[in-house]
């Protein structure tokens, strides 16, 4: 008789990528956040590009906001929609008896939540810089940089705080009169460096704007690994 293999359970990093594949395999098959979400910041950029017409300097300093609002309001819906996901048919309570570390729950929630925001930014900033004559070509990497920094703090803090609100009945408006505030340093960060670049500072000059949202990323994500346990259980 064969002898029988026994099978290793995953550690961390392997249950934080069951846990996005998961994420990802919906996505893939229903397309409702990136779809509903990257129309809602699409139609953001549409209204204030009608709303903001002026010169070439009027739309260097709106068009920044216009980028972050737009993000940082279909941030919410995104989060919305994914957390009720989990609300649904009790996917929540199995996810939470499923062997898998509670952080590595927290990682692979929030790198998926990232994916879908850099998707969304993807079809929000083209959009933005159509309405508004932004040259892409010269101001695109340093605007990619910035995306890349402020993804991962809009999602660790988004899948902290929509833990937490998961199973309250006001979600929607308290997930975003919690979250907001705390973001608040790295939206102005992006905001105050992407206007910059528009204005024609180079990667370099921006650098500081990039160490202070560096930082609160490290807050984000350090403190939603040490208290997602606590939060979602609560």
């Amino acid at each position: 008789m064969a002898a029988v293999r026994a099978v290793s359970p995953p550690g961390w990093a392997g249950q934080t990528l069951l846990v996005l594949q998961k994420d990802l395999a919906i996505e893939l098959a229903t397309k409702e956040i990136v779809t509903t979400s990257g129309f809602f910041a699409v139609l953001v950029a549409t209204i204030a590009s009608l709303a903001f017409l002026g010169g070439v300097d009027v739309r260097q300093r709106v068009a920044p906001g216009v980028i972050w609002v737009a993000v940082a309001f279909a941030a919410v819906l995104a989060l919305s929609r994914a957390w009720q996901r989990e609300r649904d048919d009790g996917a929540l309570n199995g996810l939470l008896v499923s062997p898998i570390s509670r952080s590595a729950i927290f990682a692979g929630k929030a790198l998926g939540l990232s994916v879908f925001l850099l998707a969304i930014e993807a079809i929000v900033i083209p959009v933005t810089a159509l309405f508004f004559g932004i040259d892409l070509i010269e101001v695109g990497p340093g605007l990619a940089i910035f995306c890349l920094l402020v993804t991962p703090g809009l999602a660790a803090s988004g899948t902290l705080f929509g833990a937490m609100t998961v199973r309250t009945r006001a979600r929607d408006l308290v997930l975003a009169a919690v979250m907001f505030p705390l973001l608040t340093p790295s939206l102005l960060a992006g905001v105050a460096g992407t206007r910059e670049l528009f204005y024609g500072a180079s990667i370099g000059e921006v650098g500081d704007y990039f160490k202070l949202i560096g930082v609160f990323d490290a807050l984000f994500v350090m403190g939603g690994l040490g208290m997602f346990e606590l939060l979602i259980e609560g």
